[in-house]
């Protein structure tokens, strides 16, 4: 067994080089580790081993590791991804070839590979991106059509999880730390089609700002990215039809 802190293993070992961030805020450096190559093997797979294995001190963050919780999302040889999906054998197109992991893009470093979220879900709330209906706990459900156009057009991007990969992906928010970015947006968009929510006109205000949908260059780096295959590009060009007043239903 390899001891802790050799980052080194046998040299007749199949082992793959890893380039892992460390630091914080304050600033940090890449550090390189021998992990055994293994079938199937997924970045998260790395990561842990390292943890495990190498190094106990290393930081990320993950919790459910089969693609339901988004949060072990990191920026794996240049892009951000969820590491539980992602094999290296994506990643990688030479045996020899070094492993990139790095934290997210434009979100606080709080150690090595484990980023401070508050800022992203703060844009969330700066876009209204929270329901307000009128009914209270006592009163029957209000019932939205299924079939109905405003509630179709939620279908494209409600099942976002807040991952933060197309944050981290999105060239404006690199330009604009102010941007409100993609998944922000994106959930504005699909409370824009709730028939029930009784915050419009202020929600439409929060995103017709600087900081908002007009910043959108529709570069399409959210959409490309997505794990989930939704389209934030498509839910900011509808906002973007907005004319500055609330609709009551879906957007044409």
């Amino acid at each position: 067994m390899t001891p802790m802190g050799d980052k080194r293993l046998s040299s007749d070992t199949n082992t793959l080089s890893v380039s892992v961030w460390r630091g914080d805020g304050a600033g940090g450096k890449f550090e390189i580790f021998q992990v055994p190559s293994q079938e199937s093997q997924t970045i998260l797979d790395v990561v842990v081993w390292i943890q495990q294995k190498i190094d106990a001190s290393l930081a990320y963050r993950y919790a459910c590791r089969v693609g339901m919780c988004g949060s072990c999302a990191m920026t794996v040889n240049g892009r951000a991804r969820w590491t539980c999906r992602t094999h290296v054998t994506k990643v990688l197109r030479h045996a020899d070839d070094v492993l990139e992991i790095a934290p997210l893009n434009h979100l606080p470093v709080v150690k090595d590979l484990a980023t401070d979220m508050t800022g992203f879900f703060d844009k969330w709330r700066d876009a209204k991106g929270y329901f307000a209906g009128q009914r209270t706990r006592a009163e029957p459900a209000a019932r939205v059509d299924p079939a109905s156009p405003a509630r179709k057009a939620v279908d494209a991007g409600i099942e976002c999880i807040g991952c933060g990969v197309c944050y981290a992906s999105c060239d404006v928010v690199a330009w604009n730390p102010d941007y409100l970015g993609p998944a922000a947006l994106n959930r504005a968009w699909t409370l824009v089609n709730d028939v029930r929510d009784t915050q419009q006109q202020a929600r439409v205000a929060a995103i017709s700002n600087d900081a908002g949908c007009h910043s959108c260059h529709t570069l399409g780096s959210c959409t490309e990215r997505c794990p989930k295959s939704l389209a934030p590009t498509a839910s900011i060009a509808g906002l973007k039809r907005l004319n500055g007043k609330a609709p009551q239903g879906a957007l044409e």
